[in-house]
């Protein structure tokens, strides 16, 4: 482990020359104060924003867990518009924006193009496994998009044949980072996944639009994600318990995940799947500080929700899930009360478009739930997008 994180250092230093904290002012240059605060995100943890005087703006990306020993350094860019001949404060790694050509590691990245209307910008994506956009898929078919390899398996001759300005990585999954560094490539962290609120997830969407000229696109789309997403919220909170927001004692409570190889991963309580079911007011049944997952047994799982109210479960299964497929995979899940009483909540990533959609789409997802957890809130025929309950 201690030689994974020295390999992490590495490859941070190589997409930063320092670890230095933002500054005031840059090389003389005053900070616009009204900019910085109108481009700085509201929700994100991840990374901040600063506009100097000349139009620069400076970012600095820093794990949103604020984890140092994962992530011992932070980054440092200053993206300086095409043609313009400024200097850059010290320990900054200058990008010329708007970027024209990037790579992409994770779905979460390329919803964020998508959104956009960017996939002219993307040249090449990890694989095409589970991916439902046509027109990605076309794309990769004739060529304008390349399958570089998945994470700890890059194709370099690929990356390079797409001569991409900039790379999006995901610094903390399998990593295989050393192959790409050695290009000289600059590599941008994209942590989106690392947030621990659905809301603070989705406005990476406005960090992507930073680099390719399209910040007036991503405030707008985010600004709307936010207002639909934050007025549901509120209605649930109102609604239900307007004391203590909207998962009080009285609220249902839910669990999430199966029996893998097993083990059961359990997200922690601090995770931004926990949050998303108190926003839409249930509670999740791990009221603790964790903030990503752990490996547990079935016997800790089942002590924790025998006799939660709802089940949540997102696999990839091959035909029409049910519940004696969930009892076949462990006999055992026909114990806990939410499958007694038939009230699991499902989504099937073969059939329905979850990772390449739902980062930026957490209104919906808060929708779909709100609409399974407290149904009178929402429209009779409400439609769900991502989450149904199994039949």
């Amino acid at each position: 482990m201690k030689a994974y994180f020295s390999f992490l250092v590495i490859v941070f230093a190589v997409i930063a020359s320092s670890c230095g904290g933002g500054k005031n002012s840059a090389n003389g240059l005053a900070l616009t104060e009204a900019d910085s605060l109108g481009a700085a995100p509201r929700y994100a943890k991840g990374y901040s924003v600063k506009v100097l005087d000349n139009g620069v703006r400076l970012i600095d990306v820093a794990d949103p867990q604020d984890d140092e020993e994962k992530m011992p350094v932070s980054y440092h860019f200053a993206l300086v518009d095409k043609g313009m001949d400024v200097e850059v404060p010290e320990g900054y790694t200058k990008v010329e924006v708007p970027i024209e050509r990037t790579l992409v590691m994770t779905m979460l990245q390329l919803s964020n193009f998508t959104a956009l209307d960017a996939l002219d910008v993307v040249r090449g994506i990890t694989g095409t496994k589970n991916l439902f956009n046509r027109d990605i898929r076309q794309r990769v078919k004739d060529g304008r998009m390349v399958k570089i390899g998945m994470e700890g398996n890059f194709d370099t001759e690929l990356i390079l044949a797409a001569h991409p300005e900039v790379i999006f990585i995901s610094p903390f999954k399998r990593g295989g980072y050393d192959a790409i560094k050695e290009t000289g490539i600059t590599l941008i962290p994209h942590l989106g996944y690392k947030e621990l609120t659905p809301l603070g997830q989705a406005e990476w969407i406005r960090f992507v639009g930073l680099f390719i000229g399209k910040e007036h696109e991503a405030d707008s789309i985010f600004a709307g994600i936010e207002h639909r997403y934050n007025d549901l919220k509120e209605k649930v909170a109102n609604n239900s318990h307007p004391s203590q927001g909207g998962a009080g004692e009285g609220s249902p409570t839910v669990f999430s995940g199966e029996m893998h190889g097993g083990n059961w991963y359990a997200v922690g309580g601090k995770n931004s799947l926990a949050q998303i079911f108190r926003d839409a007011g249930a509670r999740y049944v791990f009221d603790n500080d964790d903030t990503g997952g752990v490996n547990i047994e079935f016997e800790e799982m089942y002590a924790a929700a025998a006799n939660a109210d709802y089940w949540r479960i997102l696999n990839s299964y091959e035909g029409d899930f049910s519940y004696d497929a969930l009892k076949a995979s462990e006999p055992r899940n026909e114990l806990f009360k939410a499958f007694k009483e038939k009230k699991v909540i499902y989504c099937n990533m073969k059939q329905t478009p979850y990772y390449e959609k739902s980062p930026v789409m957490p209104d919906v997802l808060l929708s779909d739930l709100v609409a399974i957890f407290h149904p009178e809130l929402m429209p009779a025929d409400y439609e769900p997008t991502f989450y149904r309950m199994l039949k």
